[in-house]
């Protein structure tokens, strides 16, 4: 019987974009605009929300969270694809693969429940105003946000103490920009099954969990304006959810087509373009959500863009 000798990987490579150099030149430039608006929108929001003592609120925490959340997602992600498109530098240390994994999927993770909260933040805005200031304190808001952090945190070291203990002896070309779960597995040479039946089953549950609660804080919303019956009701509400709603569709449609499903459904081409978008595109949309749709936010945004002019 004839052995074969197998070696550990000690690298990954990317699959580039684009192997044309003129097409690689317009994307690199395409994508590092989108990253520096990207990072330009969500820096402002964040200091509006710190400078602002109109924002000083619950809704307006979260909402620094999830600009933190934008900020942290695209620079673990694009930079290295920046790299690859210019320098053709794809390579990247299993220890960086590990790295880049654990924080992208504990971002992820994080800004699920993130919009969780803040949908039951605005369930509570809106159904029990009165009650909402005594309900949502300061010290409830901060210990929320902190949970959703750990719960983040713990759902990604699970995830990658389940892809990156199997063996990997083979090929070593990744087919995505960064490391993902699906091409990741798709690279070992052992058995996968049950770590992705693992996955699956804890992102599923984890994802749904969140998802119908989320669901049922909207539905609680539609049904408490429908009783009060009046157009005013209507759009403070609209004024109030409208940003948030948009923000999850957008968020929950790009994520669940990526990660919520078996691998053999996995389609690198198809993946990649899909995970742009939640990784690249809606952290530089939502910002602007925030902005266009909501008054307050709006009005601190000029606060802010007059006091630098004047500063300049």
């Amino acid at each position: 019987m004839q052995r074969v000798n197998l070696s550990t990987v000690s690298e990954f490579v990317f699959v580039g974009l684009s192997d044309a150099p003129e097409i690689r030149l317009l994307l690199f430039v395409l994508f590092l605009l989108i990253y520096l608006a990207t990072m330009a929108g969500n820096i402002t929001l964040l200091i509006a929300i710190s400078t602002d003592s109109h924002l000083h609120s619950p809704m307006y925490f979260l909402l620094g969270n999830l600009s933190l959340l934008d900020l942290l997602c695209p620079t673990i992600t694009v930079p290295k694809m920046l790299g690859a498109l210019l320098l053709e530098d794809k390579k990247i240390s299993f220890s960086g693969c590990l790295f880049q994994h654990f924080s992208l999927i504990a971002v992820v993770g994080t800004e699920i429940f993130l919009l969780t909260v803040m949908a039951y933040d605005r369930y509570l805005a809106v159904c029990h105003p009165l009650r909402y200031p005594s309900i949502m304190s300061s010290k409830l808001c901060a210990q929320l946000a902190v949970g959703t952090w750990a719960t983040g945190l713990l759902n990604s070291l699970l995830h990658t103490s389940l892809v990156f203990t199997i063996s990997f002896c083979g090929p070593n070309e990744i087919q995505q920009y960064y490391c993902d779960i699906p091409p990741v597995l798709a690279l070992s040479c052992s058995s996968t099954h049950s770590r992705e039946l693992v996955t699956l089953v804890v992102a599923g549950v984890l994802g749904s969990s969140a998802c119908v609660v989320t669901v049922v804080s909207y539905i609680y919303i539609f049904l408490e304006i429908l009783a009060r019956k009046s157009s005013g009701v209507w759009h403070k509400a609209f004024s109030t959810c409208g940003s948030h709603l948009a923000v999850v569709c957008l968020f929950y449609g790009t994520t669940i087509c990526t990660y919520v499903r078996p691998s053999f459904t996995y389609s690198p081409h198809r993946d990649r373009v899909v995970s742009m978008l939640y990784g690249i595109l809606t952290p530089l949309l939502n910002p602007i959500i925030y902005s266009l749709r909501n008054k307050e936010v709006k009005c601190a945004l000029k606060r802010v863009i007059s006091q630098v002019r004047r500063a300049l």
